[in-house]
């Protein structure tokens, strides 16, 4: 299929982003958020900053929808972790309707309301790993309602869905090559060699270093990837498909990525 082709040609996470956004504009979609976790906790939708996301949403939105915590109150993100497939935004609605919403679902309501969030359908991907989820949330462009987007979904939602998931299944094996999250050849070498078990003693026998430069690239390896611990480290590189590849990737051009 035509429409494929061009996502088996992406070497990166953010080429991907900036080809999937305009192709999914061209079906009515002009905002999309995507998050993909493999450590959701079994009592909560996991901590952003073992997840990568990726939005065009305007950065007032994300602010208020991830880093201040939200998302864990939004009914559709609760849908998409708790069920497989696509959902129409007027069903999950109509659910929540039947009962109470606690404060934090009527703040996101409110917030999504003052953003323009109005109409849409979520997507939630199957996963093969335990604690992992992933989705994307597609929002209507201004001047559709959900009606419009039902309509839409009845004509090409089949197709839709089909080029969200191959979407998704190269953002889980392309490398994220943001140059403000780029590791080094080493961090990325002595982070590979803690994910296989090895002491920082062992790493420095290794490599021929003594202890303190290879904690000098840990350390500048938690810099890069914005945790604290190294094996938050270890977990972030993962996600971003920054450690163990086969080849270096190919440059790509920046886009607009979030990972929280």
């Amino acid at each position: 299929m035509k429409r494929l082709q061009p996502y088996l040609a992406m070497r990166s996470v953010e080429e991907l982003w900036a080809h999937h956004t305009r192709v999914m504009a061209k079906f009515g979609f002009d905002r999309l958020f995507y998050a993909y976790s493999a450590f959701r906790n079994l009592k909560t939708l996991g901590n952003p900053e073992d997840a990568l996301l990726l939005t065009n949403h305007p950065t007032d939105y994300v602010e208020e929808y991830v880093n201040k915590g939200l998302f864990r109150d939004g009914p559709m993100m609760k849908w998409a972790a708790r069920n497989v497939g696509a959902v129409s935004w007027r069903q999950v609605r109509e659910e929540v309707a039947r009962r109470e919403m606690s404060p934090g679902e009527r703040h996101v309501f409110e917030l999504n309301q003052r953003f323009g969030l109005i109409a849409g359908y979520t997507i939630s991907f199957p996963m093969a790993i335990k604690h992992a989820s992933a989705g994307i949330g597609l929002t209507a462009r201004e001047g559709l309602d959900q009606d419009d987007v039902d309509a839409i979904w009845q004509r090409d939602g089949e197709i839709i869905e089909i080029i969200n998931h191959v979407a998704h299944l190269c953002i889980s094996q392309l490398p994220a090559t943001g140059q403000s999250r780029m590791l080094t050849r080493r961090q990325t070498e002595v982070l590979e060699l803690v994910a296989d078990g090895k002491t920082i003693q062992d790493i420095a026998l290794l490599l021929e270093r003594n202890a303190a430069t290879v904690e000098k690239h840990l350390r500048g390896a938690r810099d890069t990837l914005g945790v604290e611990t190294t094996a938050q480290a270890v977990r972030k590189a993962s996600i971003l498909n920054q450690i163990f590849l086969l080849e270096p990737p190919h440059p790509a051009p920046q886009s607009q990525m979030s990972l929280q």
